[in-house]
């Protein structure tokens, strides 16, 4: 399957997007959301995936470190929940991480902290969705579609 993919790193305040290439194989940064409400954000994206002709959402689900959905990856859960009913497709990626892998990648690129607060959403949107595309690229099957979450 072709077609660019969308990432969200979602949490209570920003959601961070980071987009593939049509081809699935590179994660770019994309941009940082401020959130409103449900509705209003539901809205931003799904016009973000008309501009950019998204085949589907990747959400980054954060799950405990011993795997467990805990109560952010539940929030995290009704978001997809209600981009799923606008008609998105959606599937999630374990993010365990993928903000701490963000924000070293940043200070390693020389960053001062100042600036990394914002981008390093974005970042770990990237990230997870760089995760996915090699998942998928290996043939390892996805880290969990709409129907296997617990």
């Amino acid at each position: 399957m072709k077609g660019r993919l969308l990432a969200l790193d979602v949490g209570d305040r920003r959601i961070g997007i980071a987009v593939s290439d049509p081809a699935r194989v590179i994660a770019s940064p994309h941009s940082v959301y401020t959130r409103v409400g449900y509705s209003p954000d539901v809205k931003h994206i799904q016009g973000l995936c008309r501009e950019l002709e998204i085949t589907q959402v990747v959400c980054g689900l954060p799950r405990n470190m011993d795997g467990s959905v805990g109560f952010q990856a539940e929030k995290v859960m009704a978001f997809a929940e209600k981009l799923r009913e606008a008609g998105l497709d959606v599937v999630f990626q374990d993010e365990r991480l993928s903000t701490v892998s963000a924000h070293q990648a940043l200070i390693e690129g020389g960053m001062r902290r100042e600036a990394r607060k914002g981008v390093v959403d974005k970042v770990a949107a990237a990230v997870i969705l760089q995760q996915y595309l090699d998942g998928a690229s290996s043939g390892a099957p996805e880290s969990c579609n709409w129907r296997s979450i617990p």
